[in-house]
């Protein structure tokens, strides 16, 4: 069912409440039967039109649905916002549903300036991507990556939190061995340019990095940059320090899985029971391989000589569906590794080797992705369908109810509000 005050272009400013707010508010419903709601009180024995009412209804009404049904979040946790599809939903219903859900840190792997516009107002932090197929260009000259700047970034500061912005993804350790080399450049001149336009204290310049650029990660205390990466990661290190960024890394317990079902534990890597995984080295336990991922970050960091180095996660997730020889990816799985992982980063805690570095990270990702090459899973990474509906629990809700539930539960919101209404009439 539907709670509508009454149509979005009839709430107007006449009651101090912007048209595009009201209409976000009564956006988390579906729309299958809408309301035309007149309310009867004692004090005032006439028919009072809602959309007339002072602004505590309105205020109230978005105050207590954010309280009921969304969950409490922290700045542990990301998801990216992939739009390879031609079926999701828009970028201002996708505000809407990251706000509901209380996922306050999103990336993306353009600059979309429709999306960018969406965000605006809505306190999320963003971080947007430089595509891999502008870095020889934006590496030509500091004045192109200034226009590019210019174009994407400064027209949408403050209002829409544009926090970072990711240079490239997963060059290193890629096959276009001309893009190592341009990758720096391209950094540098993306950073001067902020730093020409007074940015470069809120947008911090990155680039990340898929598992490619490790020699060796498994024991954790092994993890070890290839040494045909090093001439490449080792410059770039060096400028990130300076300039304060961390290193991202594209982690995926999934894919690692996948690739040698027989010799790593199911349950190892979705954070369930298992006797776990000891290093000798440093004498530290890890019964989950997501944290010895990020811990062998750190060990190859450290060889490399910037051990204070943070490490950030800018991708993890797992496929709800897939081809026959990816087994692993069910509905069941995806939603215990997601789950658990959700659990682990709301404790706010490090890793064993790192106990102090609270683990951050970007889950892959926000939806199903129909149009995206590949294999099966490359589609089935999302924590929503579509439709907007959730794909399956860990505690998020989606724009429609997944089940007869959601709209008894609705039912239930909607009744006690009107039940506030009244309440707050009275005293009126």
């Amino acid at each position: 069912m539907t709670a509508i005050l009454r149509p979005s272009n009839q709430l107007t400013n006449s009651n101090g409440i912007p048209k595009e707010e009201a209409s976000q508010i009564t956006s988390h419903f579906p729309t299958s039967i809408s309301y035309s709601l007149h309310i009867y009180t004692p004090s005032n024995p006439s028919f009072i039109d809602m959309a007339s009412t002072s602004r505590f209804f309105v205020c109230f009404f978005s105050i207590f649905i954010n309280l009921v049904i969304t969950s409490a979040f922290t700045g542990t946790y990301g998801v990216n916002y992939g739009r390879i599809a031609d079926n999701i939903p828009r970028p201002e219903s996708v505000v809407t549903l990251m706000k509901a859900s209380k996922i306050m840190n999103t990336r993306i792997f353009d600059a979309d300036h429709e999306v960018l516009t969406a965000f605006k107002g809505s306190r999320i932090e963003i971080m947007i991507g430089l595509g891999n197929e502008f870095l020889r260009d934006i590496s030509i000259s500091e004045d192109r990556a200034m226009d590019w700047v210019k174009v994407n970034v400064e027209p949408f500061v403050p209002a829409t939190r544009i926090v970072g912005i990711a240079v490239g993804n997963e060059i290193l350790g890629g096959g276009d061995q001309e893009l190592w080399e341009v990758l720096l450049p391209a950094v540098k001149n993306v950073h001067n340019a902020l730093v020409r336009l007074n940015l470069a204290d809120k947008v911090k310049v990155s680039s990340p990095h898929s598992a490619a650029v490790f020699q060796i990660s498994y024991p954790p205390s092994a993890g070890e940059f290839k040494e045909s990466v090093l001439p490449y990661m080792k410059p770039l290190l060096e400028f990130f320090w300076q300039i304060k960024s961390p290193f991202y890394i594209n982690t995926y317990p999934f894919l690692a899985y996948i690739s040698d079902p027989e010799h790593i534990d199911l349950n190892y890597a979705l954070f369930k029971k298992n006797p776990g995984v000891y290093d000798q080295k440093t004498k530290l336990h890890y019964d989950n391989m997501f944290e010895a991922q990020i811990d062998a970050s750190y060990a190859a960091l450290e060889k490399a000589g910037f051990e204070k180095m943070e490490v950030i996660v800018s991708e993890t997730g797992w496929a709800s569906h897939g081809d026959p020889n990816e087994a692993a990816a069910t509905v069941a799985n995806a939603r215990t590794y997601n789950s658990n992982l959700r659990k682990r980063l709301l404790k706010k805690k490090g890793t064993p080797y790192r106990p102090k570095m609270v683990v951050k990270a970007y889950v892959f990702a926000m939806f199903n992705e129909n149009l995206k090459p590949g294999p099966t899973s490359e589609r089935n990474f999302g924590l929503f369908k579509a439709d907007g509906s959730v794909s399956y629990s860990i505690g998020f809700t989606g724009l429609v109810p997944s089940s007869a539930a959601s709209v008894f539960s609705l039912n239930i919101i909607y009744a006690i509000s009107i039940a506030a209404l009244v309440l707050i009439l009275s005293f009126a």
